[in-house]
């Protein structure tokens, strides 16, 4: 899995950013059925050119779709909107439809992992009882759980677990629009000669996530991922981390802790 991804949210726009992050060098596309962007991710693969081996295509299914038959006929509705044989990571989207609906949706996908459908079965927004549920069940954990995740979010509890489990974490909103002139931000992007969004990226990335920042703007496709030539240092590190305000933080749904 590329370790920098790019978020295309809703679908009047996907088609056109992705293949302007395919020309920026992103090689990871993060989709979902929620935001009706799959026939457009899938149009620029194709338009694109680039070698379907070469691109790391992730969906999602919604609490809506939830459930065993329902998800395993979702999975082939999204193959066939991307025009694609297969996804690399296909996760379930939240943790809302309760306990009976969870498990019978990560089954349906272990199923179609095993048919060749999908190549990695991951979850999004799971709190630790919800992994852990997944684990009592007798099933394996999932290879990924993407989170909202950035400085005012650290989702720690979370993080800690996974990383004992070697689930890998995945960060959504990893540009925290409207704090971006924050002045930790802006003195550390001053002391390197970048921008706050390029510092917020590469926090996330030296965190060891996987950071998804959307943009429909070209030149900030572009910048977004010029983020492998520079470091932050210790103090840095030290700096943003200290504006962790945990849930209270949060900027979007993030429906960590539902029952």
């Amino acid at each position: 899995m590329p370790v920098l991804g790019f978020g295309v949210y809703k679908n009047y726009d996907a088609r056109s950013s992705c293949l302007e992050a395919f020309n920026a060098g992103y090689r990871h596309v993060d989709s979902a059925q929620m935001y009706q962007n799959e026939a457009a991710v899938g149009q620029a693969v194709r338009e694109s050119g680039i070698d379907r081996s070469q691109l790391f295509i992730t969906t999602k299914c919604g609490s809506r779709h939830h459930g065993y038959e329902s998800t395993l006929k979702g999975v082939d509705e999204s193959l066939a909107k991307f025009q694609l044989d297969y996804v690399d990571l296909f996760l379930i989207h939240d943790p809302l439809s309760g306990s009976e609906k969870r498990l019978a949706t990560y089954k349906a996908l272990l199923e179609c992992k095993a048919a060749g459908k999908i190549r990695t079965v991951g979850v999004s927004n799971y709190n630790v009882h919800h992994l852990e549920e997944i684990k009592s069940s007798g099933y394996e954990l999932p290879a990924v759980n993407q989170l909202e995740i950035h400085p005012f979010c650290q989702q720690k509890p979370i993080v800690d677990y996974c990383v004992k489990n070697s689930i890998l974490v995945q960060a959504y909103c990893p540009i925290v629009r409207g704090k971006l002139d924050h002045e930790v931000f802006t003195s550390i992007a001053a002391k390197h000669k970048r921008d706050p969004a390029q510092i917020l990226i590469r926090w996330s990335l030296q965190k060891g996530y996987v950071p998804l920042p959307k943009s429909a703007t070209p030149s900030r496709i572009h910048s977004n991922a010029q983020v492998f030539d520079f470091e932050l240092d210790a103090e840095d590190i030290s700096r943003i981390d200290g504006l962790d305000q945990g849930e209270n933080g949060a900027i979007s749904w993030n429906p960590v802790n539902a029952p």
